[in-house]
């Protein structure tokens, strides 16, 4: 997501594109990658080159009364004989008649239906939620990471489309329910017989994400709307004439109706419900939308977190996000990773192959003024592995990786409190 003025104009172009190619031609890849800018790479990234693990990915759907469908990623058995690579589509949800949109792609290696490794498992859970209206595979460079490091990864298809005049609110109540509805599934698929018995540790969770993603992470781990901190938020940004205030301006108008799908009588005036649940050990938001809950709901956290933003972010700013994530949330155990100079798209796909009928608008979401996506991939694989790892599986190593002397990287400035 754009501010509202291009925001606008960047939907108005994509869909009118799309309809073109809808009526008149076909969908024609080009070859042509995206502009890679010259970054700083940081020297040493252990945990940025791939586990030990083959992966596999599959598609699912959950059933029931409003059916949700989910990627998983996972270690799988080796395959004797070499599995074509996977392309992962970086999808955009627009509205009826256009639905999903494919506006590039990239290579990916985890073998599609591959069978499950249940050697080493049962393997820690990662519940990794999609920026908003962004497809989950967008994501597969970081899901298809941690599986290699014995994580299964499962990504929900948020039921939300490019719209947000008519989503945003919507979706601040539909998502954390989305994650609930994941963990039901799992409960059931690890039961006795079930499709997912002895893969996944039910019991060992973390969940990330990305954008309203990170928000939907923060209230999986127990951060809660503070209707008082949110207002106070948003007029201290409209007096300071913040650029963001559009976000301000796409929820308040709407509490009554977010709080009659909350099935609230009426809208609280401080906290609103808590939809987390205690099996989450830990979070990870990326840019992550924290201003729903200001200092009071944020405080509700109290396991660890890793906060990760982008320093050129004008979707979600830091103020709104990573810098109050850090520094509000009650964790004992915590880390800030800001990418200097990096924007709010970064933590989505390479763009390796832009459809033709994408390139007018392709640089909304492929485009980075400073970093090499590659490389910027490479660094926060890195903190997010080590981080789980420490976290998850209680690998010393990997804590010490988290150290403050330890991520001394070009270009990154970082922050941590019990490492």
């Amino acid at each position: 997501m754009s501010r509202p003025s291009d925001y606008k104009k960047l939907v108005l172009v994509f869909v009118l594109l799309l309809a073109l190619v809808t009526l008149f031609g076909s969908e024609i890849a080009s070859t042509e990658p995206s502009v890679a800018p010259t970054g700083t790479p940081p020297d040493a990234l252990p945990y940025g080159l791939p586990g030990p693990h083959p992966t596999g990915t599959q598609d699912l759907m959950i059933e029931g009364k409003l059916p949700l469908a989910a990627t998983i990623w996972y270690p799988a058995l080796p395959q004797d004989i070499p599995a074509e690579e996977t392309a992962y589509p970086y999808e955009i949800k627009l509205g009826a008649p256009l639905g999903m949109v494919t506006i590039a792609s990239s290579a990916g290696h985890a073998t599609s239906g591959a069978p499950f490794d249940f050697g080493q498992g049962p393997y820690p859970l990662v519940i990794l939620s999609p920026g908003f209206a962004i497809g989950a595979a967008s994501y597969g460079w970081l899901a298809e990471h941690l599986a290699s490091y014995g994580f299964v990864v499962m990504a929900p298809d948020h039921r939300e489309r490019l719209d947000p005049e008519n989503e945003l609110w919507r979706s601040a109540i539909t998502r954390p329910q989305d994650v609930l509805t994941l963990f039901a599934y799992v409960d059931s698929a690890v039961g006795s017989g079930g499709s997912l018995a002895g893969l996944i540790d039910p019991e060992t969770v973390a969940v990330i994400g990305h954008s309203y993603g990170g928000y939907t992470a923060l209230a999986a781990a127990g951060a809660q709307i503070d209707t008082s901190g949110l207002k106070s938020h948003c007029e201290n940004a409209v007096q300071a004439e913040d650029p963001a205030v559009w976000l301000c301006d796409m929820l308040l108008p709407h509490l009554v109706e977010m709080a009659a799908l909350a099935d609230l009588d009426a809208v609280p005036e401080g906290l609103w419900p808590d939809w987390s649940d205690s099996r989450v050990d830990a979070v990870v938001p990326m840019a992550g939308d924290a201003f729903f809950f200001g200092r009071n709901g944020l405080a509700e956290i109290d396991v660890p977190v890793l906060a990760i933003g982008g320093s050129l972010d004008n979707d979600t700013p830091l103020s709104w996000g990573t810098y109050p994530t850090y520094k509000h949330v009650a964790s004992p155990t915590k880390a800030q990773l800001i990418l200097n100079d990096a924007e709010h798209m970064i933590f989505t796909n390479v763009c390796e192959a832009v459809r033709w009928y994408a390139k007018w608008v392709a640089g909304e979401f492929c485009a980075d003024s400073f970093w090499d996506r590659h490389q910027a991939h490479d660094l926060i694989n890195h903190v997010i592995t080590a981080f789980l790892l420490a976290e998850l599986k209680q690998d010393a190593h990997a804590a010490a990786a988290l150290a403050p002397s330890a991520v001394e990287f070009p270009a990154v400035s970082y922050e941590a409190q019990g490492y």
